[in-house]
């Protein structure tokens, strides 16, 4: 029997730090004709990963297709630790599975500072550009959306969000007993979830498919809308 909206698997997707369901908009539009496709709007006052596991557990389906970008990816990893048995099939996305690196917090606090003494302007004005792939910076409307999307999430969010992240749990031993289909992808120029990064992260997954995304940085989904949809497409045709 073909996939409807009523037979298929439901996904998921999980947005990633200072994001909320619009940077999966291209995805949800392109998908939600084929199955009910829901992208999680922000994680509202949780400030711990197992917390927002938790809050994705608690409005999911009984069994889901579960996608995470970025922040997102680490999510979706503890909710593979909670409820494995409710993931048909996973996919990781601009994302990583190391514990905190030196200097992680000092960068993470460094931006905080900014905001709290410039505004939140000021804080997304030093991390959002780099982000994105410098040529995708000159698409019609691409910055100034993300930007008002992170600026929407404010930065009682991101202190929050940067404090989950700081105190994450370890991942890495989840990855060798995942068993539903798994797609790891990232962008060619993601500078901060980089390709050698996901290459790791896919041999460490049983069948794991990896896609790296030409001309696409972090911000993958709005980006290089088309590759990563048709990635998708693919990968929940495993289910």
């Amino acid at each position: 029997m073909s996939d409807s909206p009523l037979s298929a698997t439901p996904l998921l997707l999980l947005p990633g730090l200072i994001c909320d369901a619009r940077i999966w908009a291209p995805q949800v539009e392109a998908l939600r004709g084929r199955r009910v496709v829901m992208a999680i709007d922000g994680y509202g006052e949780a400030d711990s990963i197992g917390a927002m596991a938790e809050q994705v557990l608690a409005a999911a389906p009984t069994r889901f297709a579960l996608a995470g970008h970025s922040m997102g990816g680490r999510v979706a990893l503890e909710v593979i630790r909670r409820a494995p048995e409710r993931v048909a099939s996973l996919a990781l996305i601009s994302t990583g599975t190391h514990l905190p690196r030196p200097n992680e917090a000092d960068g993470r606090f460094a931006l905080l500072a900014r905001g709290v003494e410039q505004g939140m302007d000021a804080l997304i004005d030093a991390w959002l550009p780099p982000m994105v792939y410098e040529p995708n910076h000159l698409k019609p409307g691409l910055m100034d959306n993300l930007w008002r999307m992170c600026s929407d999430c404010g930065l009682d969010m991101y202190e929050r969000q940067i404090r989950a992240l700081l105190a994450r749990p370890e991942v890495e031993s989840l990855l060798s007993g995942i068993a539903c289909p798994t797609l790891v992808a990232t962008g060619a120029q993601d500078s901060w979830a980089p390709p050698a990064q996901h290459e790791a992260i896919a041999a460490a997954i049983r069948g794991a498919t990896l896609t790296i995304v030409p001309d696409a940085g972090h911000m993958i989904q709005v980006e290089q809308p088309d590759a990563l949809t048709a990635a998708l497409a693919s990968w929940l045709e495993r289910v």
